[in-house]
């Protein structure tokens, strides 16, 4: 028995599979700058001088990353409305992927924050910089650019975890093209796809990365 690719079927869900795209780049995107964010707030109560407060930090950072991704995301939409939390699909998935691949970027965040020498604590110290001036103006400009790489290994990472949303039922692509194989009974072309569509968008993202990384370099250079 021969396979022959049906292009027809193809140029017919094409269009649908673009709109659910759609709805994975959002995803992807929302839930990175949500991860960057609580990534960064970790990093930060993990370095607070009040042991009770870096220790529960830690322990958070350690649940999350230990603990499966799925499971969180059946947490977030299925348990925390018996608390009287409930959200729509899509705001659970990206909080989850948020929560998630945020315990991870605070390690990475971590990292670059224990780089900066002493020597640029002391001197805020000594020219009497608020804490919040220190951070905002000294710290962080100088701890982002070096650890961009590994950010941006967690953006391609996240994008990839998207499918997962389909088991909460966010019409993400994966989702749709199980939908459309189930309907045509026809699953080797939506599934293509998917990979293709993918693989497109983990190759843009990583040059964007590339991109961004060079032109913070460029900057630190001129600087």
């Amino acid at each position: 028995m021969t396979f022959e690719w049906d292009w027809a079927y193809t140029q017919e869900i094409l269009p649908i599979l673009g709109k659910a795209s759609i709805i994975t780049v959002q995803a992807t995107v929302i839930g990175f700058i949500l991860a960057a964010l609580i990534g960064l707030v970790f990093a930060l109560l993990r370095m607070s001088t009040l042991a009770p407060v870096r220790l529960a930090t830690g322990a958070v950072v350690e649940f999350i990353r230990s603990t499966p991704l799925l499971i969180q995301i059946f947490f977030v939409y299925f348990v925390l409305p018996e608390f009287g939390v409930t959200m729509d699909a899509m705001t659970a998935g990206i909080l989850a992927l948020g929560l998630h691949y945020g315990s991870y970027c605070s390690e990475v965040y971590r990292a670059g924050l224990d780089n900066i020498p002493k020597g640029q604590w002391e001197a805020a110290t000594a020219l009497n910089l608020s804490t919040l001036t220190t951070f905002k103006d000294i710290i962080i400009p100088q701890a982002i650019p070096p650890v961009v790489p590994a950010l941006g290994n967690y953006l391609v990472a996240l994008f990839k975890e998207t499918p997962l949303l389909s088991a909460i039922a966010v019409l993400e692509l994966m989702q749709t093209a199980k939908i459309l194989g189930s309907e045509s009974f026809q699953y080797t072309e939506p599934i293509t796809l998917v990979g293709l569509f993918f693989l497109f968008f983990s190759l843009v993202s990583a040059a964007l990365v590339r991109q961004v990384e060079a032109w913070l370099k460029t900057r630190h250079g001129g600087a």
